[in-house]
């Protein structure tokens, strides 16, 4: 696995002192972490869900610990990620973060988690997790709000907010468009503008995007596409600026696709400073 260098590191090992146990299997951990802070590629026997109250992660895991790739999700605060026990993964900090770890013991996996996958936090979930954070929560109590915490998890709503990266033994030709795509989005749209770049057909561009990451050109640009325009709108930076670097020619049209795929529109993702009293009044 591969990560850009970034300027403030911190090692996985010191969470051992929140392992879970078969009688003690949610934990929580809290940090407020500043951007541009990483955790070293790691794995461990238990579970994760990766999620901040505030801020923008990025965490990148093995999609399936059977295959070689691994999938970018970016997780703004009203999305989680689930690690599944033994998936090798790290995490960077987009933007400061209230960053909120749950350890689930493996034994409490839900059927059929064998991967990483991509959670809508509900209003629900996210008391539960702040209930968690009581300094002086009685066991019994942690115990009860851990179980409502399995149950809401094990009914919460998978989102399709991965960006899927090629095998380091992959295709060189398919991993180059990628790369190229997740640096400038909104530099070329179509399948056959970048074929020529990286020296291969857009025929055969096509076959790989299936062969190796399952999935068609045009939805895979589509999650590199939010992958970008998230931590943007956190920042504040104006809608109509994310829509023309995602290379959207209007701010409407941006808007259609963003909340077809994240169900809220992108006034809801900004950072709260940065938005208007009527934003609020129209959101769901």
């Amino acid at each position: 696995m591969t990560r850009p260098a970034l300027s403030t590191a911190l090692s996985a090992t010191d969470g051992d002192a929140f392992r879970p146990t078969p009688a003690r299997p949610v934990r929580l951990r809290s940090r407020s972490l500043p951007a541009d802070t990483h955790f070293e590629p790691h794995h461990h026997a238990w579970a994760q869900l990766a999620y901040c109250s505030t801020g923008v992660l990025q965490v990148s895991a093995e999609q399936d610990r059977r295959a070689a790739d691994e999938v970018t999700y970016i997780v703004p605060p009203s999305r989680a990620v689930w690690i599944a026990p033994g998936a090798r993964h790290y995490v960077h900090v987009l933007e400061t973060a209230q960053f909120r770890t749950l350890y689930l013991h493996a034994s409490v996996t839900p059927p059929g988690w064998t991967g990483c996958r991509v959670l809508r936090v509900s209003a629900l979930l996210r008391e539960l997790v702040e209930a968690l954070e009581a300094p002086t929560l009685p066991r019994e109590r942690e115990r009860l709000v851990g179980a409502l915490v399995l149950d809401e998890l094990r009914h919460a709503d998978p989102q399709a907010l991965g960006v899927p990266l090629p095998a380091p033994g992959g295709d060189k030709r398919l991993r180059a468009l990628c790369e190229a795509v997740l640096r400038a989005p909104g530099q070329r749209g179509s399948l056959a503008e970048w074929a020529a770049d990286v020296g291969a057909s857009e025929r055969t561009l096509a076959r790989l995007f299936r062969a190796e990451l399952r999935t068609g050109y045009q939805q895979w640009r589509q999650q590199a596409v939010l992958a970008h325009a998230l931590p943007l709108l956190a920042r504040g930076v104006p809608v109509q600026q994310v829509a023309a670097a995602s290379g959207y020619a209007s701010e409407s049209a941006f808007s259609a696709m963003f909340k077809a795929a994240m169900g809220q529109p992108p006034r809801h993702f900004q950072a709260r400073e940065a938005r208007q009293p009527s934003d609020y009044m129209a959101e769901p």
